[in-house]
């Protein structure tokens, strides 16, 4: 079981690193995978199914150049390096997302550079806006929906600010579809 302060640091982490791998890597994608898995346990067997369809999912259809996976206590984290234009990668993931027998459970997620660059005040450069960095391209830019609840169809953005759904809930359906995957 992991603490909010222990997925907030990983979350610290995971964003300066998207952010280091778009700065240092001109003219390639960034493709993001997590594993959705509400709770405080986000490491066991089903998180561990779902990161491995995920990465052979993403390597199928994308083809990429680099990449780098991070089995972590605060979940499951890969980061991949392709060649091509971020909203076709965009369009692509989206495909393994609504797909792929257990994409439900997969955050993909697609960055591009903030394109921020230094900006002088007073003859001092402002590190903090000096910074690129990594931002999601969102489904509304490739003419998608936002992704719907597990459970009711709804927004999942909405049912998750709402809490509508108990965790126990989730949990079950969770487990429904990693079983039958």
């Amino acid at each position: 079981m992991i603490t909010l302060d222990q997925l907030l640091q990983s979350r610290d982490i995971r964003s300066a690193r998207q952010s280091d791998w778009v700065k240092d890597n001109p003219g390639l994608v960034l493709v993001c995978l997590t594993v959705i898995l509400p709770g405080p346990v986000k490491r066991d067997h089903r998180s561990l199914k779902v990161a491995q369809a995920g990465v052979a999912a993403i390597r199928e259809t994308l083809h990429p150049v680099k990449e780098e996976c991070f089995d972590l206590e605060t979940g499951f984290e890969a980061f991949f390096l392709v060649p091509g234009d971020p909203l076709e990668c965009k369009l692509k993931c989206c495909g393994i997302e609504d797909g792929h027998p257990l994409g439900r459970l997969m955050d993909i997620d697609v960055m591009e550079s903030s394109g921020r660059s230094a900006v002088p005040v007073m003859d001092i450069d402002v590190m903090e806006s000096s910074r690129q960095f990594a931002v999601p391209v969102g489904r509304d830019r490739i003419g998608r929906p936002g992704r719907l609840c597990l459970l009711c169809g709804q927004p999942a953005r909405e049912c998750m600010r709402a809490r509508t759904h108990s965790l126990e809930e989730l949990q079950r359906r969770i487990d429904r579809i990693v079983e039958a995957a």
